[in-house]
């Protein structure tokens, strides 16, 4: 079994596994990275996202042997790549209610402030695909909006 070597969250990790497990699963089970949640399974519900060479990507459909080389940030990891303000704007604004969804929501949206600053309601809707039961959709444009303001 080949050794892929990248980094999560500015760590180094060389994980020896199946090439095609779903990144993931390599996340939570071989490294520990439980912030990342398991929703759907076929990257509709975005529970997984995490950032990959700084853009927000799908875990669960992510293939370890894709990612050799590269740099992956978590939830976990967010607040010391740029997220601290949101992830406070996130517990300000009560966004989360049951709070399941809520890692890969502030992923997305971590993603969506770094390339569109001041983004839309357009853009807002655009970009945050993912799935909340919970319906907290009017919370998280509020933290988003208040975040485009700093």
């Amino acid at each position: 079994m080949a050794i892929t070597r990248f980094s999560v969250n500015g760590t180094g990790h060389a994980v020896g596994a199946d090439p095609s497990t779903p990144m993931l699963w390599v996340l939570r089970d071989h490294l520990g990275y439980t912030g990342t949640k398991f929703g759907c399974g076929v990257a509709q519900c975005g529970a997984c996202t995490i950032h990959l060479n700084g853009e927000a990507i799908r875990s669960c459909q992510l293939p370890l042997d894709s990612v050799a080389g590269a740099e992956i940030t978590t939830i976990e990891g967010l607040k010391d790549h740029g997220g601290a303000r949101l992830q406070q704007l996130w517990a300000d604004l009560n966004v989360p209610q049951c709070g399941y969804c809520q890692s890969g929501v502030l992923m997305a949206a971590a993603d969506l402030l770094k390339r569109k600053p001041q983004p839309t309601d357009a853009d807002i809707d655009e970009a945050i695909t993912n799935i909340c039961r919970c319906g907290t959709y009017p919370r998280i444009r509020a933290a988003i909006k208040r975040a485009s303001l700093a």
